[in-house]
This record gives structure tokens, sequence and C-alpha cells, in this order.
């Protein structure tokens, strides 16, 4: 199966003065506002080590769902924050932190399934860098 979505990104001005939007196929994004001080400071927008986090934590969190039906458990729930760290021009890092609750799964089955979440998410398999899971079973 092959999917493709798309997003859209608009930015006029400079680097620093100018302002951006993105706006998603989906429009869930839609004209979402981004700058400089969006990115570098504390502004009010998004911006796109923001964007990549929510990727990265959604798709892990489908995956890990869908490893554990598999195996035969359904999760109560699944919680998980992404920090994505920007450091000289480069995203150096993607901390997962997972906060699970899924009846009847031991905690061997749980990390193994955990760490195929870990490198078999899409976005973990688009990421050039260290990506690092803190996993608790409930």
């Amino acid at each position: 199966m092959k999917i493709t979505r798309n997003a859209q990104a608009h930015w006029a001005g400079t680097g620093k003065d100018g302002q951006g939007s993105v706006t998603t196929a989906s429009t869930v994004l839609n004209q979402t506002q981004y700058s400089y001080k969006t990115r570098f400071e504390n502004g009010v927008g998004t911006n796109p080590e923001e964007l990549v986090a929510a990727a990265h934590a959604g798709c892990f969190a489908m995956q890990l769902a869908f490893n554990i039906q598999q195996a035969g458990f359904a999760a109560d729930s699944l919680d998980v924050n992404c920090a994505i760290t920007l450091e000289d021009g480069g995203i150096t890092s993607s901390v997962l932190t997972l906060k699970a609750a899924v009846p009847g799964l031991d905690k061997a089955k749980f990390d193994e399934l955990v760490d195929h979440a870990e490198h078999n998410c899409p976005i973990s398999k688009l990421f050039n860098t260290t990506i690092k899971v803190d996993a608790t079973l409930a």
C-alpha cells in the first residue's frame, strides 16, 4: 500500500523577521502561524520541531497499539510524549516517554513490543538521529 500525504508551507520576509504558515490537506492545520519567535523563542504558533514531535509520538503510539493487538492484547491507554532536540542546525534526538496500561501484558513482552515500535514506526525510520524510549507499564 502506498499513501501520500500533503502539507504546504508559506513564508514571507527574512528568516528572523518574516512569518510563515503551514496547512495540511486535512486542514487540521490551516494557515497555522510559525516564525523565528515560535521556533527559537516562545512566540504563539507552531514550529517544525513541534510538528515532528507530534508526528513521532502519534506514529509510535499507533505502531505500538498494532504490536499489542498482534500479541493478543488491547491497551487501555498509551500516553506518549516526544521531546525533539534541535541543536547546531540539526535534530539530534527524539526522546519518547511512554506510560502504558495494558491488562495482562507482562513486562518482558511489553519491552519487546516497545522495542519493535521504537525501531519500526515509519517516523522512527525517517530519522537519522538517536531515538530513545522511556517506557512504563502500569
